[in-house]
């Protein structure tokens, strides 16, 4: 039987902040400079604080949550405990496939990033393809697959090995981005990039190219593990005052570091590489090739150790995380029992892991490049910022007598914003990435059914009837991408500016819907019941 009280509260709150930086930078800041320089050049700069600011917002809401129910894997209760189970199925599933895919992209990113490494045989790791979207070789896949092994072992014995490990690699994954953007900076900078255009030509400003960067680029992608606290709160000893301090103190780090990674990118190519402008800009291993470029010969020999570190430290994380977030999607009555067993010494969900470890390798061979699948799991990512925001103004209507460690000032405001702001960056992923994600969240529908029918599809009813909201959305923002603006690749329906303007007003009603379609869940009643029954009896106390 699944419980939380296996489930060892051994965390702190700077550990638990290292959990969240080690997950934000990853490989995003190995490749995402040099994407999203491709996607909007000097725009790129704005891009990261755009991104920083959405993420702000979002994890306003998952502070309040992640503090009032420090749970393992929580992310993925919150819309069971607000809408009923189909809302926390579509939304645990999303999390957990933004999230899962992560763990071998990590590893095909140290291993593409060696594939430029002077010796021989590390060219053999990676297939090169003419429109920048090459593939591991047989030999890259194999070491790639290694690692993903070496993942699952950093996590396979305990929560507190796993983050006294992460929280010594984190500092030297702070340590290396950080000095990789001063070294170029004090050796080579080109004021003049900053003039130039996407396809050459004058910069001019596109504020289409900037929004799409910030969906697709890799920025959300790196962003998205501001989620890895919350997902280990269960773990954490104080979380009221841990869960936020790592929240916001991992945002604020990365995106210092990221800020500074992208102008000394900017600042570093060479001029004479830049004949086609930004878009024609190809990379291997971004950072590494410019520091040989520069003979900057340590810089490069840190960085190429960083390949491996950096991602690392994000694969182990989110190894952790992600058996988390399979054990939370069992306790919501939607995966199989065997995945809410805990090790009785080590406290770790087992069986979620070797699942876990199965599909990150049905991932790695399938999606066999960076690139490919960067691009996929941002828009995932998005998905999984819609529910919370609404499930936490739900859950302030429904549960006034939970205990909340953590309450936000001024949340009915910052939540809808968070919801319109999610959803604006869903529709700048593009179509058709936003038809894809919309499929792939309806695909295992069928499995959720099953579940269902095994328990007698008890208040199924009141579950569809709490979701309808979410399914309705899904189609308006399907619908809305494919005839928005061609700035958006859409079919040109809507003119450019206005297609923006109809996004956020549908998505303020969806988000309103949505809060009133909220209900007092069997899932909130029992939090109720377990917090009532630890409660001192003060009633029949003496004179």
């Amino acid at each position: 039987m699944s419980s939380d009280s296996a489930i060892r509260r051994d965390v702190g709150a700077i550990a638990l902040m290292f959990t969240g930086l080690g997950s934000i930078i990853g490989s995003g800041w190995l490749f995402g400079a040099w994407r999203a320089a491709q996607l909007a050049g000097p725009g790129a700069v704005w891009a990261w604080v755009i991104g920083a600011v959405v993420i702000l917002f979002v994890a306003l809401t998952y502070a309040e949550l992640g503090a009032m129910f420090p749970e393992s894997g929580g992310a993925v209760r919150y819309g069971h405990y607000s809408h009923g189970s189909l809302v926390g199925f579509i939304a645990g599933w999303a999390a957990w496939i933004a999230i899962v895919s992560v763990i071998p992209v990590e590893a095909e990113a140290s291993v593409q990033y060696m594939s430029s490494w002077p010796w021989e045989w590390t060219h053999g790791l990676y297939q090169h393809a003419a429109n920048g979207q090459g593939v591991l070789a047989p030999l890259g896949l194999v070491l790639a697959a290694v690692l993903v092994v070496v993942y699952f072992l950093f996590n396979f014995w305990s929560v507190k090995v796993f983050a006294g490990t992460n929280s010594a690699i984190t500092f030297f994954k702070l340590i290396v981005p950080a000095g990789t953007a001063i070294a170029l900076m004090a050796t080579e900078f080109h004021r003049e990039n900053f003039h130039l255009g996407v396809g050459g030509g004058a910069h001019v400003l596109d504020p289409a190219s900037i929004l799409t960067a910030v969906a697709t680029s890799g920025i959300v992608f790196s962003y998205n593990g501001f989620q890895s606290p919350v997902n280990l709160a269960g773990e954490a000893r104080n979380p009221g005052r841990s869960i936020p301090i790592a929240i916001f103190g991992s945002i604020a780090l990365s995106t210092a570091v990221y800020l500074m990674l992208q102008i000394a990118f900017l600042g570093a190519v060479s001029p004479d590489r830049l004949a086609g402008g930004w878009s024609a800009l190809e990379y291997s291993s971004p950072f590494a090739q410019l520091a040989l470029a520069l003979n900057l010969n340590w810089l490069a020999l840190l960085l190429y150790a960083d390949a491996f570190v950096s991602p690392s430290g994000t694969g182990t994380t989110y190894t952790a995380t992600t058996a988390r977030m399979i054990y939370a999607m069992q306790r919501n009555g939607t995966a199989p029992a065997a995945f809410g067993r805990i090790h009785p010494r080590y406290g770790i969900p087992r069986p979620a892991m070797w699942f876990n470890l199965a599909v990150s390798f049905v991932f790695l061979f399938f999606f066999r490049g960076w690139g490919k699948l960067a691009a996929v799991i941002s828009v995932a990512t998005i998905i999984t910022y819609l529910i919370v925001p609404v499930s936490v103004l739900v859950l302030r209507r429904t549960a006034p007598g939970v205990h909340r460690p953590l309450r936000i000032p001024g949340l009915e405001v910052f939540a809808p914003v968070a919801f319109v702001l999610a959803t604006l960056m869903l529709y700048w992923a593009r179509w058709p990435y936003t038809g894809e994600i919309m499929l792939l969240l309806v695909l295992p529908i069928p499995v959720y059914l099953y579940f269902q029918a095994q328990a007698g599809f008890r208040e199924f009813g009141r579950a569809l009837r709490g979701a309808w909201w979410l399914i309705a959305y899904l189609a308006a923002i399907v619908t809305l991408s494919w005839a928005g603006s061609k700035e958006f690749a859409g079919r040109g329906y809507i003119p450019y500016g206005w297609d923006q303007l109809c996004v956020a007003i549908a998505a303020l009603g969806f988000c309103y819907w949505g809060v009133r379609a909220g209900w007092r869940t069997p899932a909130i009643e029992e939090v109720e019941a377990r917090a009532d029954s630890r409660a001192p009896d003060v009633t029949s106390s003496g004179s």
